[in-house]
């Protein structure tokens, strides 16, 4: 491959933003279509007629429990059919926090191979927790329906597995309903931590919390939009493994955020990308619900699964509608002073809830059908010039077409400007890279495209 030179006007003429607009990709309105809003409301009704879903609660009932809603998800995947690949992910808990004795915690899982071998090793998440509690975290019988927390990130999983069973993706992509999110983060954490054991290659988590009402306490509403929370300081430098040398392993953590901290990278880890990702194919695919992005890893106060696998250095993300009533959240079922208290399925709009769910789909698509995005990155910063040379290894796919550099201002939350350079592994554009933020991302033949990857001062 050959190298490039583009030239830009310079950075104070204030570069005019290039257009470059993508029709939507092949395939995805045929799949965005098929979502139900039927079927969603039929799935919050199942779960909240469970009574309880506590992680701690009955594992073999038949009718009510922790253990008879797992066995019927399980089924839905079944019923799914396709390719999917459905079965329980069983993890031994200890004593700690919220458990008072060791218990097995189980996940529902369905995998969707990849189709491309070359792709294949990638896996992209969508993951909805199907605990619930009530005001008592430790109350295991007393009446949970968890409808919007988080029936409805169930219900995202489950109708997404419906639709895509039978239509596999380039990448593998992997629905997961976790136990244990309510009494902390259990279920998502023990699955992150035998995936980094694995050595899987999990590209991206999308976890819906929260994702099914879109009116809040005072009578705020928002149908339009959902919030995505990303980290910018990646949480793998703060707590990582620390593996068998842990004194190395901190090193090697404070090393990366000191690089961090020089380049002024704090907006440019992988799950802040994978955000502006899911920001940029709702545009494309013109979703009717639009991200609203919230550059921090979650509200206050609160936490969620995807933080779970930031801690084992996975990039993910969090979907959460954008007003809450607390009213509605973690509170028994009651009328107290002429107030309704309770997550009950009234309050989950499933129309809202398909559009949410059909934001997840395009975006898991396009993860799934792009290339890799560029492998090692780096801008050469060897020597002082006036410009940006930009150097990337190839994405391993046969379908490649090729590459993009993008670039924003150093204050801007979003990529401003892109610019096509071709089938090449080296471009270089007439902007000093002192005033900009530079990435690059991999396209294919079908206009899938890769996530940007930022890169890294290099001398080669």
């Amino acid at each position: 491959m050959i190298a490039v030179a583009f030239f830009a006007a310079p950075l104070f003429a204030r570069v005019p933003q290039v257009e470059h607009v993508r029709p939507p990709a092949p395939g995805v309105a045929e799949r965005l279509a098929e979502v139900s809003a039927d079927r969603l409301r039929r799935d919050i009704d199942t779960l909240v007629a469970f009574g309880t879903r506590h992680t701690l609660s009955d594992p073999n009932g038949a009718t009510s429990g922790i253990g008879a809603a797992r066995r019927w998800i399980l089924d839905e995947f079944s019923r799914a059919a396709g390719s999917l690949q459905p079965g329980f992910d069983p993890h031994q808990v200890p004593v700690g926090r919220r458990v008072p004795e060791p218990f097995e915690l189980v996940n529902v899982v369905a995998v969707l191979p990849g189709r491309m071998p070359e792709a294949a090793s990638r896996r992209y998440y969508v993951v909805g927790h199907f605990d619930s509690r009530a005001s008592d975290p430790m109350d295991t019988e007393i009446r949970a329906p968890g409808a919007n927390d988080d029936g409805s990130g169930t219900a995202v999983v489950l109708e997404l597995a419906r639709v895509l069973a039978e239509h596999p993706l380039d990448a593998t992509v992997v629905f997961l309903a976790t136990a244990g999110e309510e009494q902390g983060l259990l279920g998502a954490r023990f699955h992150a931590q035998a995936a980094r054991a694995a050595g899987l290659n999990i590209a991206g988590v999308i976890s819906n919390d929260i994702v099914g009402d879109p009116t809040g306490a005072g009578g705020r509403v928002d149908r339009d939009h959902i919030r995505v929370f990303s980290e910018g300081l990646e949480s793998s430098m703060l707590t990582g493994d620390e593996g068998d040398d842990p004194a190395k392993a901190l090193r090697a953590r404070v090393e990366a955020a000191r690089q961090v901290r020089a380049l002024g990278a704090e907006g440019d880890s992988d799950s802040r990308q994978l955000a502006r990702y899911i920001e940029e194919v709702a545009a494309r695919e013109q979703t009717r619900v639009r991200p609203m992005l919230v550059f921090r890893p979650d509200r206050f106060l609160r936490g969620g699964d995807h933080s779970a696998f930031n801690e084992f250095g996975f990039t993910a993300v969090r979907f959460t509608q954008v007003h809450e009533d607390y009213d509605r959240q973690h509170q028994d079922v009651r009328t107290d002073g002429g107030v309704e208290f309770g997550d009950t399925p009234s309050h989950v709009d499933e129309h809202y809830l398909a559009e949410v769910a059909r934001v997840n789909l395009a975006a898991i698509m396009h993860l799934a059908n792009a290339p890799s995005p560029p492998g090692s990155p780096r801008v050469l910063a060897g020597r002082l010039v006036y410009d940006t040379t930009l150097r990337w290894n190839p994405s391993p796919e046969p379908d490649v077409a090729g590459y993009e550099v993008v670039w924003r201002d150093t204050t801007s939350p979003r990529w401003e400007h892109v610019k096509d350079v071709g089938n090449v592994t080296e471009a270089t554009i007439d902007l000093s890279k002192d005033h900009s933020f530079f990435g690059v991302r991999a396209y294919d033949h079908d206009g899938f495209v890769s996530p940007v990857v930022t890169p890294l001062p290099a001398n080669e």
